[in-house]
């Protein structure tokens, strides 16, 4: 028992000290990439969706496509710099951001397909959840990220709002939801960039 115990406590002592930590795995470029993508994604649905009310699947085939994208290209990077390192608590800070991350995720998911599902109509509905939910993500991981990170969730959390409470059917304009997290994503990049990766790069120079 006394091993027992002694292996909960140290089990503990790492999850404690994952949670104090921040998450350098994260870097800049797919962050930036994932902005790039929202503004892409906000271009393509301007020509080829007319009205996201009469075109579902192809409006929402679209835009979780450009998320499914996004953290993809986020995930593969963090494992991959996780990996490299080789440290316990890169590890265990990258499964603790999976945790903090992963409600919201789930939320949007069963929100999304409530609306699809029970009420289409309110299709207008979902870029405002959207990004309130994925600011509530940011602010849950804030002390994973810099601490001005606490922007970014704010950000979302202000279009969210605004979406909802003011734009109305105007939330389904491609812009809506594309200029949000266009600016929301790069400028966490930005501020990743500054908090871990400018050291470095006046290194290397």
């Amino acid at each position: 028992m006394e091993l027992r115990d002694a292996y909960d406590q140290i089990s503990v002592i790492h999850a404690q000290l994952a949670a104090t930590e921040r998450l350098r795995g994260l870097r800049a470029l797919p962050v930036a990439f994932s902005g790039a993508l929202a503004l892409l994604a906000a271009t393509v649905q301007s020509w080829w969706i007319d009205d996201p009310q009469r075109d579902v699947t192809r409006w929402l085939s679209l835009w979780v496509g450009a998320a499914a994208i996004s953290f993809l290209a986020a995930g593969c990077a963090l494992a991959h710099r996780v990996r490299a390192s080789g440290s316990r608590h890169s590890v265990a800070n990258a499964v603790l951001a999976l945790r903090e991350f992963s409600p919201c995720l789930l939320a949007g998911a069963i929100v999304t397909a409530a609306v699809i599902y029970r009420a289409p109509g309110q299709l207008w509905l979902l870029p405002g959840v959207w990004q309130l939910l994925f600011g509530l993500g940011n602010l849950g991981a804030h002390r994973l990220l810099p601490a001005p990170a606490l922007v970014v969730g704010a950000l979302y959390f202000a279009s969210g709002t605004t979406c909802l409470c003011e734009f109305g059917q105007d939330s389904l304009d491609p812009w809506a939801m594309g200029l949000p997290f266009a600016m929301g994503q790069l400028t966490l990049a930005g501020i990743l960039w500054w908090s871990h990766e400018r050291r470095t790069a006046e290194v290397r120079a």
